[in-house]
């Protein structure tokens, strides 16, 4: 059956998939973070820093995490790493209604959020989805990512809700069990392909993890990702709160991230159209530069407006990496250590999302503002655009899966 007709069974596996990345540590903890900033600290008389530090805890335990995720996606089907994943993550996420007044307690439950985060995220849903698409993968990898955009939209006003109704540890509970319910069954939906190859694969599939390394085409995306995700993320984890400090109210922040939530799903679908048609590094710098200019809006945003415009445009450009880097490397390099490479990336993304919402934190304690940072990080949000206009034609012929290896292996 062709990929075209929506009964070919990869799409069934991109549905279900797409579900599992709404409720997962890249779309709930992500999202509702900023949500819940707010009260947490104000509870236990926290810093922001300091609050802040648990996301970083958390991003560092992916970065270390993700290269071994990959690996083991590489060999075994998605489900046994993608079960396990969300069930602690469930299990931990809703374990933070029991927070205490001591600091440790939540780095160490965003600790371990973030060591199984992967395994709940976009990275263990494509692979499977690499095997069952070629000519459509663009268009299978923004299906992949609406679960993460229709996440961004419904998960802050849900939070803000459940916050107000019910205080901030029953909703971090029901939040928690929203995880297992909805996720678990969806998960039993996503499989490989049936010819898709695994384990010990011949050079013919693509480039191995050395090769890989050896390429500076891999570390041009990892720049990319890495320069993106420290704007990204101090932005997205700190947009509620900085809204709110401006005037606007609570209700109103979180409908500026979720409204964040509708442009990436507009962003994602487009970008998926666009993957098929044109030569994706340049795509990527479209939606780079726009949420470079979503950025430097939200630097002066002093209204709901002005905090839905910036926050749209972020969202809007942020299938600047999370779609494309996956397509990149399946083009790039095959897929014979597709997850491995995709792994590591994430380690970059990650350490970067580390360091994006502490040093927006620091800013805040420090000088009472966010706004001179955020300058700056949508300047190193254009930066990354540029580079993504130094990548080369592409190297693999998929429709053959043959891999030049000569040039890959020489590169860098």
């Amino acid at each position: 059956m062709r990929e075209d007709s929506l009964r070919y069974p990869g799409w069934r596996v991109a549905f279900a998939a797409s579900g599992c990345v709404l409720v997962s540590f890249a779309s709930l903890l992500v999202y509702t973070f900023g949500i819940f900033l707010k009260p947490v600290t104000q509870q236990f008389g926290w810093s922001r820093e300091a609050a802040s530090a648990a996301f970083g805890f958390a991003a560092l335990a992916v970065a270390g995490a993700s290269p071994l995720i990959g690996m083991l996606l590489d060999r075994y089907p998605a489900r046994r790493i993608i079960f396990p994943s969300l069930t602690i993550f469930g299990c931990a996420f809703a374990s933070l209604s029991l927070l205490t007044p001591h600091l440790w307690h939540l780095y160490a439950v965003f600790l371990l959020l973030g060591i199984v985060g992967n395994g709940t995220a976009h990275l263990a849903y494509s692979r499977a989805l690499t095997t069952w698409f070629v000519g459509r993968r663009g268009a299978a990898f923004a299906v992949l990512m609406t679960g993460g955009a229709v996440g961004a939209m419904v998960l802050p006003p849900l939070a803000e809700l459940l916050i107000r109704e019910t205080g901030w540890r029953a909703a971090f509970a029901i939040l928690g069990a929203v995880v297992l319910a909805a996720g678990l069954p969806l998960a039993n939906q996503v499989r490989e392909s049936p010819q898709a190859p695994r384990g010990r694969q011949n050079a013919a599939d693509g480039a191995s993890t050395a090769q890989g390394l050896r390429s500076y085409i891999f570390w041009i995306i990892v720049a990319v990702l890495f320069m993106n995700s420290i704007g990204q993320n101090g932005a997205i984890t700190h947009m509620a709160a900085l809204l709110t400090d401006r005037g606007v109210s609570a209700r109103d922040a979180a409908l500026a991230v979720s409204a964040m939530g509708g442009s990436i799903l507009i962003g994602r679908l487009l970008t998926g159209w666009l993957l098929d048609r044109y030569f994706a590094p340049r795509v990527a710098f479209l939606l780079l530069a726009i949420s470079a200019l979503g950025v430097a809006l939200l630097s002066a945003a002093q209204s709901p407006a002005a905090g839905f415009a910036a926050s749209s445009l972020i969202g809007f450009g942020m299938g600047g990496e999370t779609d494309i880097t996956p397509y990149l490397l399946a083009k790039y390099f095959g897929l014979r250590a597709f997850s491995t490479l995709y792994g590591l990336t994430w380690s970059a993304y990650a350490i970067a999302a580390a360091i994006g919402p502490v040093i927006m934190g620091r800013a805040f304690d420090a000088a009472g503002s966010y706004g001179a940072l955020l300058m700056q990080l949508a300047a190193l949000t254009l930066g990354a655009a540029c580079l993504m206009l130094l990548l080369p034609a592409y190297r693999i012929e998929e429709s053959k899966l043959e891999l030049v290896e000569p040039k890959l292996g020489s590169e860098g």
